[in-house]
């Protein structure tokens, strides 16, 4: 077979063929949108860079050369790469009983780099797989060290890290994402005076918000509504089977959104490529490195994050005493600040090049994805293994997700955005985070393995501390 043919069916997975014309690739990139790329695993592309090294080149050993090529694929191909070493001395504080703080905080540092190597390792996954099962192994992947975090804090009973993680990790995108985005992509662009989007993904994402925190309010209503009758234990009860019925739904409705996306109208989510990247930058015509690889390092990466959030969890009260912040504003401002800051980085990089779609679908794509799987995912887990957890995320917390959905919603709804809009979202995380910052929580309130105390409450709401 000659050098220059190729076979349909790697087109078909996005795999362009070696020394094939540019107008082979370019029709290739208009009929089938680098293999179904969504925008929310696209963050990743923004930070990979080359990695070449003269000396790996020069290997004589063609098994050697190519581990060192994996190698530098996997660990240098991101501009992220600088943080790697926080991973080690994360475990090496752990190993030799360094102070609890600096465990969090190199943990937490090191989950930044995984976080953006998950992303695109599912990436690379998906040329071999397919854009169906590519966009599936996002669906459960894109948020994986959320979900890892909160099944851990959810293994030690620490039901509110749980809830205040995820409903932190939700303003983050809405609110601080999006916002910075808009706000730094429209003074990029200010010769423009505006900058345009598709309101279709936009329409969709808000609308699977909005039903996220009806699921939320209902069980809070439904307890307060009951406690004022005085009949607190029963509304306990009644209140956490609702919260399961409604995580039940939830899932459904994200099953739903899934075939929506990947099946009947994925044009309508699909990435468009970037023709202007720089040198600096990879093309993403062809996979990087091999599946194995890709699958064996995704596996080991994923451990890792495990190992991560566990420390995490294990030492966020430590944390929060020695440097004298509520847990609660641990949870819900700094865990998603650090460890999205990938994906976060990623939405602004394209909110410069005036690519809003990509934006959009990387924050409420990663919001909704958190909102309608992981939330009532937890809830479910936790009933399985016989922990009580309901949608109750109390006043305070289910209050601000509501602004912060509204918001986003009013924001997004004319099809255009400039500088003043993403200053608003801005400000409005300000102030949700300053509220969280003066909110003091005893450190005996931060663990609820039976007591189900709340991070945000004083000790005289009494009503809204029923017991779950």
């Amino acid at each position: 077979m000659a050098s220059n043919s190729y076979d349909p069916r790697s087109l078909e997975n996005g795999i362009g063929p070696k020394g094939s014309s540019k107008e082979i690739t370019r029709h290739h990139n208009n009929n089938h949108h680098h293999h179904g790329r969504t925008a929310h695993n696209m963050s990743s592309s923004s930070l990979r860079k080359k990695s070449d090294l003269s000396l790996v080149s020069k290997v004589p050993w063609g098994l050697l050369r190519d581990v060192l090529a994996n190698l530098q694929e996997v660990f240098l191909g991101t501009k992220l790469f600088i943080l790697f070493p926080t991973v080690p001395l994360a475990v090496a504080a752990r190993y030799y009983g360094f102070g609890s703080a600096w465990v969090f905080a190199l943990s937490l540092l090191g989950l930044t780099p995984l976080a953006e190597r998950v992303s695109f390792l599912t990436e690379q996954i998906a040329y071999y797989t397919g854009p169906t099962v590519g966009g599936l192994l996002n669906a459960t992947c894109g948020n994986a060290t959320e979900l890892i975090i909160a099944l851990f804090a959810l293994h030690k009973g620490k039901i509110e890290v749980v809830k205040c993680s995820l409903v932190g990790s939700i303003l983050s995108n809405l609110l601080l994402v999006l916002g910075s985005s808009l706000f730094l992509g429209g003074l990029a662009n200010l010769s423009s005076k505006k900058q345009t989007y598709d309101r279709k993904q936009a329409d969709v994402s808000t609308s699977l918000l909005l039903l996220g925190v009806l699921c939320h309010m209902l069980p809070l209503m439904f307890r307060y509504a009951a406690s004022i009758g005085e009949r607190t234990t029963d509304a306990a009860v009644a209140t956490l089977q609702l919260s399961r019925a409604c995580s039940i739904v939830m899932l459904l409705a994200y099953v739903a959104y899934l075939f929506f996306q990947l099946k009947t109208h994925r044009q309508l989510f699909e990435a468009q490529p970037d023709e202007e990247d720089g040198d600096d930058e990879v093309s993403d015509d062809q996979p990087a490195i091999c599946f194995g690889s890709a699958l064996t390092w995704l596996v080991a990466m994923t451990a890792v994050i495990a190992l991560l959030s566990e420390y995490v969890v294990g030492t966020i009260e430590a944390a929060s005493e020695s440097w004298g912040i509520s847990v609660s504003f641990i949870s819900i401002i700094l865990l998603p600040i650090v460890g999205n800051a990938a994906e976060h980085a990623g939405a602004i990089i394209f909110a410069f090049k005036d690519k809003l779609d990509i934006t959009l679908g990387v924050s409420l794509g990663s919001a909704t994805q958190i909102s309608m799987f992981v939330v009532p995912l937890s809830v479910i887990v936790a009933w399985i293994i016989g922990i009580t957890m309901d949608l109750d995320f109390q006043l305070l917390e289910t209050g601000s997700l509501l602004v912060a959905v509204l918001v986003t919603t009013f924001t997004l709804q004319d099809g255009s955005s400039h500088y003043l809009k993403g200053l608003v979202l801005l400000l409005c995380y300000v102030v949700i985070s300053a509220c969280f910052f003066v909110l003091r929580t005893p450190l005996s309130m931060s663990m609820t393995g039976g007591n189900g105390n709340n991070l945000g409450l004083q000790p005289g709401n009494e009503v809204l501390r029923a017991a779950v």
